[in-house]
């Protein structure tokens, strides 16, 4: 019989070692032997370490990919982007696909040159270091990412599971939530200095005299989509979502050639979207270490089930960890997840699509979805 299962963590948060406790495992010292290890960001570039000289073996398992910064550091996640889309436009994909402007139609950055825009620390978090200008000529020297602001906009918070074993799986937590500003946005240029006009982050939002500490400022995404259903129709309110699911996966398509894909990692991301007034959805950034401090009671409910469900998929029954199981979970293991992407189904596909395309058969829409505005999908995403 396997012996109990052994955790370590750096981050004392209360959703993470309750549910350990739960599953009956164990706490070790990181000086003992583990084999679940929820570590910080900054732990993990320790342990991956080519001076430590670190190796994992097939019973541990941590919360990080060795360079998860590919996609989590801001600028780097617009330098792949930027790649992956040069990449599809070589192959003909259209993906691709520019507008009689030369502008690209669906991997778009937007531009407004005449905008407030917001600069934010290439590495940090938690609105730290962030401040706003409305002139590019503004900008001085710093190591820093810059974005436009968007009037007029929602922003959404949803958690992703990405787990890699020798087949990569993506997981979407359907338990998401929206933060909301205390003070009512206003693209005037006296205000570039109110944080509480810009910044929807809990760590400065909180210190306002308009912070409601019932529920943070916050709208589970059920809500939202609820009022969005009611106020501009289901049709659209499904086709946002539906887009997205498509910006998640295509993201995460666009770091696969350079992360470093080790079977001992998942990773639960926390992506940032914002979403205009027409219902467009924007990425504005995705989160290594999404919060788990609990700022409200709903909050604290949601983070300990967003814990429990994926302890659920990465060790299935708490059983002890094993890189090389190589199966998709039970749909009753994923809680409140949602299968986003199925490497296994997708190579699966792609072979029944090649197959058929040499057989002159018509492709049809066999495992693709139905998207807004023409635009092309695989049966690769879902």
């Amino acid at each position: 019989m396997a012996g109990k299962v052994k955790w370590v963590t750096d981050i004392e948060k209360s959703v993470l070692i309750n549910n350990f406790e739960k599953r009956d495992w164990v706490q070790v010292s990181e000086n003992e032997d583990w084999n679940f290890y929820w570590m910080s960001i900054q732990t993990i570039r320790n342990v991956f370490s080519v001076d430590t000289g670190y190796r994992l073996s097939d019973d541990q398992m941590v919360n990080h990919f060795p360079n998860h910064y590919e996609l989590t550091r801001k600028d780097l996640m617009i330098k792949n982007i930027k790649r992956y889309r040069k990449d599809l436009e070589k192959e003909g994909n259209p993906l691709a696909e520019k507008d009689e402007n030369g502008k690209y139609i669906y991997l778009e950055f937007r531009k407004n040159p005449s905008s407030t825009w917001i600069m934010k620390p290439c590495g940090k978090a938690q609105g730290k270091g962030i401040f706003l200008i409305n002139k590019l000529s503004q900008i001085k020297k710093c190591n820093c990412f810059i974005q436009q602001n968007i009037n007029n906009a929602h922003l959404v918070i949803i958690p992703c599971l990405l787990e890699e074993r020798s087949l990569i799986y993506v997981f979407m937590y359907k338990l998401g939530f929206c933060r909301f500003c205390t003070v009512k946005y206003t693209p005037s240029t006296s205000e570039l200095d109110n944080m509480f006009v810009h910044l929807t982050n809990v760590a400065i939002q909180k210190h306002g005299d308009d912070y409601n500490h019932v529920h943070g400022g916050k709208w589970t995404v059920s809500n939202l989509r609820l009022y969005l259903e009611s106020t501009r129709g289901k049709e659209v309110t499904n086709r946002l979502f539906d887009q997205i699911h498509w910006i998640v996966v295509q993201s995460l398509k666009a770091v696969a050639p350079v992360m470093n894909n080790d079977k001992h990692c998942f990773e639960c991301y926390g992506y940032d979207i914002i979403i205009d007034d027409k219902l467009k959805p924007w990425l504005i950034e995705v989160n290594a270490s999404p919060s788990l401090t609990s700022s409200t009671a709903n909050d604290r409910i949601l983070k300990y089930n967003l814990i429990n469900d994926t302890l659920n998929i990465v060790t299935p029954n708490g059983d002890m960890p094993d890189c090389r199981w190589n199966r998709s979970p039970p749909r009753e293991a994923m809680g409140n997840y949602q299968v986003l992407y199925d490497e296994e189904q997708a190579q699966t596909e792609n072979a029944d699509r090649d197959l058929r395309s040499r057989s002159g058969q018509s492709l049809g829409s066999k495992g693709s979805r139905g998207s807004a505005g023409g635009r092309p999908t695989t049966a690769t995403w879902k």
